[in-house]
């Protein structure tokens, strides 16, 4: 499975940026996906996952209750949304994929597809 993220930008404290990744291949329907982030200077994080039918989502506890994780099998596309952003987010957001036995998995070393990064800027 290839992925692609995209959505990333520059926005101001206390708004909003969805992000997408768009999959390639027929089997993303059948895999979990999650997304990470890596700030300046920092180890890549945990943000959240999604089980492989989209119907269980799980939060990092910075991020919970702000962030929404959702996928669209029909679309081969997962989603991230990011409402009330604050200056701490600021890094590139990294989308993912692994077997679906790793539902919920927040450690990087079991997902075995990544994209490429799209960089999210919180100014204060």
């Amino acid at each position: 499975v290839q992925l692609q993220a995209s959505g990333g930008g520059l926005v101001q404290a206390g708004g909003s940026l969805r992000l997408s990744c768009a999959a390639s291949g027929s089997t993303f329907s059948r895999r979990a996906g999650a997304w990470f982030r890596q700030a300046n200077g920092k180890e890549r994080e945990y943000v959240a996952a999604v089980s492989w039918s989209g119907g269980s989502q799980y939060y990092a506890a910075p991020v919970k209750g702000r962030f929404a994780i959702s996928k669209d099998n029909d679309k081969n596309t997962m989603y991230l949304q990011m409402n009330s952003l604050k200056p701490e987010d600021t890094a590139v957001y990294y989308c993912a994929s692994a077997p679906l036995s790793y539902s919920g998995s927040y450690y990087p070393r079991e997902y075995d597809s990544w994209g490429q990064g799209t960089l999210v800027t919180v100014s204060s």
